[in-house]
């Protein structure tokens, strides 16, 4: 990452979690959702262009802070993406994960294909067929209903 950008410890500011999950592809929560959530990561950082300002990029890591690690929101804007800025965060997170993780830790991580490359540089690896990522989301605002069908 060059030196027209800063790594910011800490999740960015929520309306800046919101856009930059919208832009840059990602599933975009209600705001309320947003505000519990961001702030409930065992570590984060996000990235500031010091020329605008702008939060380009971020991450964060959800754990119990010895066992299990499980790197989400994953984020670059499409403009400032190929500049080092995601190597630059997964390697702030992961570097905050080898401190903490002892022998038999497992770090995992959702990838979407544009992600793939710069996961695998780290070192990350698919884990099918053995191991397979399974969710249940929900469809109702106040999140009391589960979906049960298999459309995502």
């Amino acid at each position: 990452m060059d030196a027209s950008y800063h790594l910011q410890p800490g999740p960015p500011p929520v309306d800046d979690f919101l856009r930059l999950r919208r832009e840059a592809g990602l599933t975009e929560p209600t705001r309320e959702r947003a505000k519990l959530g961001i702030h409930g990561a065992w570590t984060a950082v996000h990235v500031i262009h010091h020329a605008t300002g702008e939060t380009v990029g971020m991450g964060r890591v959800i754990s119990d802070g010895g066992t299990y690690f499980h790197i989400v929101d994953m984020a670059v804007l499409p403009g400032h993406q190929r500049r080092g800025i995601g190597d630059a965060v997964l390697d702030a997170l992961l570097a905050a994960i080898d401190a903490a993780a002892g022998a038999g830790a497992y770090v995992s991580l959702l990838g979407d294909p544009p992600g793939w490359r710069l996961y695998e540089r780290h070192g990350f690896i698919e884990t099918a067929p053995d191991t397979v990522g399974m969710r249940r989301t929900y469809d109702r605002s106040d999140g009391s209903a589960p979906r049960t069908d298999a459309s995502g």
